[in-house]
């Protein structure tokens, strides 16, 4: 065992350092004072230097990585199997060898990703910082919440150009524009969101992204806030205060839906006005419907012509995706990455935003 272990030495001694990290940092996770000294002064800096540089271009450092990635796991595969098979009498140890280099890369990109950002989930939330709870709802209070959302999805809906059909016609590139600014006016009432913001990047593959059910994506590993720019626009805005709240070390899906609805509807652009009205009104209009079909017909039936036309849009565009093998596969990643973090809800965790919502607005 020794010899063995002796022969690949710098390799087991590189996984056992991975694994040693990832074990340290998950049995310390309890201890709330050391992992928010931790993020405040390691991780959230070094995600922000990380991000410093990645926004000095204009494209998403993240996907070069991933394409990057994905081409150097194909080019050792291949160079894997070809080193095994010229090595005759050797073959078990040498495909040992490549199998144990793929697992230290994996390893070591897994534990700096927990590092980066999983640590995050143990940190204090916004919740935590705020004092705004997620309470149960009652149904009268349910009812009224979504009823203020549709009246104000409704009055705001006239304020954004529209095209010949009815639906949301403002670019991704005016949308994206204005992303530096949107969380101005919220920083005013919860001062520790403060940041300052290099906006988001559009991305290349977004097509792509739907097919795996992401809008929008946070990488740790570049700092950068991306978003899918091939989905209806009418929740573009919404996504990229989303996206912009993960920039402020948010962890919880949630609670970054709730922070989404917030900043857009407090800012002073009128696309993202409304198109954070639009994405609160639909989380509260579907837990209604759960819950009262009747009211949910009540309310949705107010709602101007404008507005369902976006709805069905929206709703016509993910329907082309629902069944994909891609979606269902990242879903149940996601789901699994979620749960390992400690959010035993997984992806049902998303639904929580009503309570929050309910609980603000009521």
């Amino acid at each position: 065992m020794k010899n063995f272990f002796l022969q690949y030495k710098k390799l087991h001694i590189w996984l056992l350092s991975s694994l040693g990290a990832v074990l340290v940092l998950r049995l310390c996770r309890g201890n709330r004072a050391l992992m928010n000294a931790l993020a405040e002064h390691v991780t959230i800096p070094l995600r922000r230097g990380l991000g410093e540089l990645c926004y000095r271009v204009d494209f998403s450092v993240m996907e070069v990585i991933y394409v990057l990635a994905v081409l150097l796991g194909l080019a050792y595969l291949v160079w894997s199997v070809i080193a095994v098979l010229r090595s005759k009498g050797r073959r078990g140890q040498r495909a040992y060898g490549a199998a144990l280099g793929a697992l230290c890369a994996g390893v070591t990109v897994c534990a700096l990703f927990f590092f980066l950002w999983g640590l995050s989930f143990w940190t204090d939330s916004f919740q935590d910082q705020s004092g705004i709870y997620a309470q149960p709802v009652a149904p009268e209070d349910l009812r009224a919440v979504t009823s203020l959302f549709a009246e104000r999805t409704a009055r705001s809906a006239g304020g954004v150009p529209r095209d010949e059909n009815g639906l949301f016609a403002v670019s991704w590139q005016e949308i994206l524009a204005d992303s530096p600014h949107v969380y101005d006016a919220l920083e005013e009432e919860f001062p520790f969101l403060a940041f300052e913001d290099k906006g988001v990047k559009p991305m290349f593959f977004s097509r792509l992204m739907s097919r795996m059910d992401f809008t929008g994506f946070y990488c740790a590993y570049t700092g950068e806030s991306n978003v899918n720019i091939d989905s209806p626009a009418c929740l573009l805005p919404s996504t990229v205060t989303h996206e912009l709240a993960h920039q402020r070390g948010i962890a919880s899906e949630q609670e970054c839906n709730f922070l989404a609805v917030l900043a857009a509807t407090a800012s002073e652009n009128p696309a993202y006005v409304y198109s954070g009205w639009l994405m609160g009104y639909i989380y509260l209009s579907n837990a209604l419907y759960s819950l009262d079909p009747d009211a949910y017909w009540a309310i949705r039936e107010t709602l101007p012509e404008t507005v369902q036309a976006d709805l069905a849009d929206n709703n016509a565009y993910w329907a082309q995706f629902r069944d994909s093998a891609a979606k269902k596969v990242s879903s149940k990643v996601y789901d699994s990455m979620l749960k390992a973090y400690g959010d035993e809800r997984g992806i049902q965790s998303y639904g929580t935003v009503v309570d929050l919502l309910v609980a603000y607005y009521k």
